[in-house]
């Protein structure tokens, strides 16, 4: 059964630009890390002790199934395709994972598994769907979503993650460390909004969106690239142990990166 890959990505910066109701709006330069990935597939029932109707994901995942993004986006594209097609392939498959990318880490594993088991779906089902309407189907599992959707290799990301425009690069090779501290992500934001809320202008936003990754490496620290550090260091105190000076924090953490020496020079 043919494997397919969800990479990880790192935020090479990540701005607050504003608010949307309960969300933050942001901009961020995502960029798919390509020696880093999971590999999904589809596996018959016959060979496993897995009930027919049941909606099954084997893989190393400490939640449940129905808090798992691959489960979300079944559900979110049973919404919207109705299709019993679906629903039959669920029945008559479960989903494999072979995890590589570190669960609370910022490196989009969740995030990239939902988008490709949307993919695949779309693909072995001949759904037809259009990469536009599978991006809008993922924002509803998460925000990261969208950009492995349309599997650019650097991007800038806005809105709350909606937004994807392909920025044209060199893809960097990285470096990357992730401590084994499970971060969450909506408490890291909630101490942002307390206490750092600080938008960037659309001056600063159209500045960022225009610098190449490895400009951006070379001339920001970890704090000012990633809006989301300095809250992170606050709620989890550890994370300073880990900190080294010329490496950066990617998504709200708990992985560190920096370009490989190899690239610095390239």
């Amino acid at each position: 059964m043919k494997k397919y890959k969800a990479f990880a990505k790192v935020n090479i910066f990540l701005k607050i630009t504003g608010k949307r109701e309960n969300y933050h709006e942001i901009l961020s330069r995502f960029m798919r890390v390509d020696t880093l990935y999971d590999e999904l597939s589809f596996v018959s029932k016959e060979t496993l002790d897995a009930k027919a109707n049941d909606f099954t994901i084997l893989g190393d995942f400490s939640c449940k199934t129905e808090q798992n993004t691959i489960y979300k986006a079944y559900m979110a594209l049973k919404e919207a395709t109705n299709s019993e097609a679906l629903e039959k392939l669920m029945h008559t498959y479960a989903i494999k994972v072979e995890k590589q990318i570190p669960a609370f880490a910022g490196l989009g594993g969740g995030s990239s598994d939902a988008a490709s088991y949307l993919k695949m779906c779309n693909e072995v089902l001949h759904l037809d769907l259009s990469l536009n309407e599978l991006a809008a189907i993922g924002v509803k599992v998460g925000a990261d979503v969208p950009f492995f959707i349309y599997g650019y290799t650097s991007a800038n990301v806005s809105g709350i993650g909606e937004v994807v425009e392909p920025f044209d690069e060199q893809v960097l090779s990285f470096e990357i460390f992730t401590p084994k501290i499970e971060i969450s992500t909506p408490k890291v934001y909630k101490a942002y909004r307390e206490n750092f809320y600080a938008p960037i202008d659309g001056f600063m936003a159209q500045q960022l969106k225009e610098r190449p990754s490895r400009e951006v490496l070379q001339t920001m620290s970890a704090q000012e690239a990633n809006d989301l550090f300095a809250p992170a260091l606050q709620e989890y105190k550890a994370l300073k142990e880990y900190y080294k000076d010329g490496w950066f924090f990617s998504g709200s953490g708990s992985s560190f990166f920096k370009i490989k020496e190899e690239n610095r020079n390239g």
